[in-house]
């Protein structure tokens, strides 16, 4: 790889620990091209991205606020997948493909801004996504409502049955 190349990658990965917060080190050790392509396709289906980089080059682009933890992940064959909206959804889909194929391993990763170790991925990627979080709290929070209509309703609803019983009695 040239030199300008590897500067514009450089510059490239920089702007992308910018704008994202939220990044996982995967170690892809033994992984066949097969499963490579079905994983890089289902990432991108998903709208994340999937970048296999030189370990050095990644180093030179981090910020220097990062966690020295972080920085010690870097060894091996590391590939980085980014998730811009959604850490836990990209959490998934790696558990998932990583179960299914048993190739992936998480060496770890930012979340929201935090180290996350890799023992703790297994967290990440079994809680509930944002979306189900906020539908079960407006659930929650509808909940009451919709019994105080019910119970409002309850003695109209037995009123119409009863007039409806004498209706047909007489």
């Amino acid at each position: 790889m040239k030199r300008e190349q590897k500067e514009k990658l450089v510059k490239d990965l920089e702007d992308i620990f910018k704008k994202v917060d939220n990044f996982y080190l995967v170690d892809f050790k033994g992984m066949s091209v097969s499963q490579s392509v079905e994983l890089r396709n289902l990432i991108r289906k998903n709208s994340f991205s999937f970048k296999v980089v030189k370990n050095r080059l990644a180093l030179i682009s981090l910020k220097k606020d990062f966690p020295e933890d972080l920085i010690q992940c870097f060894q091996g064959p590391i590939a980085i997948a980014f998730a811009p909206q959604d850490p836990i959804g990209l959490a998934r889909i790696i558990k998932s493909f990583s179960v299914k194929n048993k190739v992936l391993t998480v060496k770890g990763g930012i979340v929201e801004g935090q180290f996350l170790p890799p023992e703790r991925f297994n967290e990440i990627a079994t809680i509930d996504s944002k979306e189900d979080l906020l539908r079960k709290i407006g659930y929650l929070m509808a909940y009451p409502l919709i019994k105080l209509s019910r119970t409002w309703q309850a003695p109209l609803l037995s009123l119409g049955r009863m007039l409806s019983q004498l209706k047909t009695k007489n």
